[in-house]
């Protein structure tokens, strides 16, 4: 028997079992794929073209997981971006945000707009060191049990409620606004200019299937920005061979401590025994059993799928079947003959190091949702386009290059009894289209393209309805309610059960923080028992 099987092999669950195994746990690592990464991976999609195939740009990666498992030693290099963005404006100008440009770019469109720039970014990282702090951190949960159980979680309260008093008036109106208010309530609030306000937007709908005016986009806009790269605080960068190489540096670290890791194994239920965790059974029908059971795929998938519902209470039951998930993405790579030349800056630059933004202003954005909640699809999609080989020669033959293409919106269920491999062809050449009426000959220029749909996202990566975050990050699904309230802290409501993924505080993106934290509550039970 094994002290801890951890279902699923992708980097928070990667990181779980490096601290456990660091501790001294036996730790066996379960994958369903042949490769380990989740959704971080690298894959070749065209001969010779090799990109990121979910995730694809790295900056939520928290520092003190990057330390602790040495990553760097494993291979691991982070590229900066030249440029944070690049938006084609409608008018045939741009902004290109970052890289010690942006006030000067931004006065291009609005003086005013350029001189609230430092104030708007000096508060917005007051909230956001609040959030790195708390990244780490294990959420107080909700207990009915006695006063033993209670005062832990009144302590972890009273040292959140500590730090948000930190905060001067100003500071603590700012986070009541971003947790409740929209992205583009927020900005409107700040700026006059439509392009700042599209590039600032984008990241209050990365992964979410909302328009930048509903309410709670504006935590979204939030969680994308308390990230850094090589130590600068909200940057952006790219992990050189792609995503894959960040998993397979901790997978590294993992092997270096002892843990197994098996590909190719799908688990097909937890084995449980007088109300608690005690194995699993693969779909091979092979039985592997261990003192606890940590659970790195989506909440839906382990409660609905692995466990017998009568196994768990009612209410629990009901709350995941009620756990709100899809993002509104469509995934795409293409391998291309050449760059992208925009008719708004048309020769090659730092430019293309940036991510690209094809959304010219939040009513773009607004109408791309209403577009897709109607039809299924936005006739003018949002398209964030990511050239990481410009900095990266490693992913394309010479002279030749990839993109990724993060697009937005579509519905993650098809309506009307329609099946996303009938349309995903359909919506695709629309993505390719949409960058082309930005970019002339860009259609022309593709060699290959790799099309992940909301349904291709669920069946290859476990990402329900095409989920990137592993549930929405909405305030009833964040921080002690996530995945449910009472059961925040990463111990589900089974005995030796717990949860590791996304789907637990901070949530989603590749952080790594999940993982660190549901292990050091796995260990605080294991030096209890002991």
């Amino acid at each position: 028997m094994t002290d801890a099987i951890i279902i699923g092999g992708g980097h928070n669950g990667l990181v779980c079992a490096f601290y456990l195994a660091r501790a001294g746990l036996k730790v066996t690592v379960l994958e369903r794929r042949d490769v380990v990464g989740g959704a971080a991976v690298t894959q070749e999609f065209h001969p010779g073209f090799r990109n990121s195939v979910a995730s694809y740009t790295v900056s939520l990666l928290n520092p003190k997981v990057i330390a602790d498992l040495d990553l760097p030693r494993h291979g691991l290099k982070v590229i900066n971006r030249k440029v944070s963005n690049f938006l084609p404006t409608a008018d045939g100008g741009y902004l290109a945000t970052g890289g010690g440009r942006t006030k000067e770019e931004v006065a291009k469109f609005s003086a005013r707009d350029a001189e609230q720039l430092d104030a708007y970014n000096a508060r917005l990282e007051a909230i956001a060191d609040i959030l790195r702090e708390l990244v780490l951190q294990s959420p107080p949960n909700m207990t009915q049990g006695g006063l033993a159980e209670a005062i832990p979680q009144l302590i972890k309260s009273a040292m959140l409620g500590k730090r948000i008093s930190n905060l001067d008036t100003t500071g603590r109106r700012d986070l009541l606004a971003m947790f409740s208010q929209s992205a583009g309530d927020w900005l409107d609030g700040w700026f006059e200019s439509a392009p700042i306000k599209a590039v600032l937007g984008f990241d209050g709908i990365v992964g979410a299937f909302a328009s930048p005016y509903t309410p709670g986009t504006a935590y979204v806009l939030l969680h994308h920005v308390f990230g850094e790269v090589n130590g600068e605080k909200g940057a952006w960068g790219h992990a050189v061979g792609g995503m894959g190489a960040i998993t397979q540096a901790m997978a590294a670290a993992c092997r270096e401590q002892g843990v197994e890791i098996r590909t190719g194994v799908d688990v097909a239920e937890v084995l449980t025994n007088n109300g608690r965790a005690v194995g699993v059974v693969t779909g091979a029908g092979e039985t592997l059993r261990a003192k606890r059971i940590v659970s790195n795929i989506h909440p839906r998938l382990l409660f609905q799928r692995l466990i017998d519902p009568a196994l768990l209470p009612a209410d629990f039951n009901e709350r995941i079947s009620r756990y709100r998930s899809g993002s509104g993405t469509f995934r795409m790579n293409v391998a291309l003959s050449e760059l992208p030349r925009f008719t708004c800056k048309p020769e090659p630059g730092d430019h293309l190091t940036g991510g690209i933004i094809i959304a010219p202003d939040l009513a773009y954005m607004e109408r791309a949702y209403a577009d897709a909640r109607q039809h299924g699809w936005s006739k003018e999609p949002i398209v964030e386009m990511l050239i990481p080989s410009v900095v990266d020669d490693s992913l394309a033959p010479a002279g030749q290059h990839v993109a990724s293409l993060f697009c937005q919106h579509v519905q993650p269920v098809l309506s009307g009894g329609r099946n996303w491999d009938d349309h995903r062809e359909e919506v695709a050449d629309l993505m390719i289209d949409t960058v082309e009426k930005w970019a002339p000959g860009f259609k022309a220029s593709v060699l290959g393209r790799q099309i992940n749909s909301p349904l291709d996202l669920e069946r290859t990566f476990g990402l329900v309805d095409g989920d990137i975050m592993h549930g929405v990050l909405s305030l009833d699904q964040l921080f002690s309610a996530r995945p449910v309230l009472g059961h925040g802290a990463y111990r589900g409501p089974l005995k030796g059960l717990y949860l590791c993924g996304a789907g637990t505080h901070p949530g989603g993106g590749v952080t790594g923080a999940p993982g660190h934290n549901a292990a050091r509550e796995i260990l605080k039970d294991a030096r209890r028992r002991a």
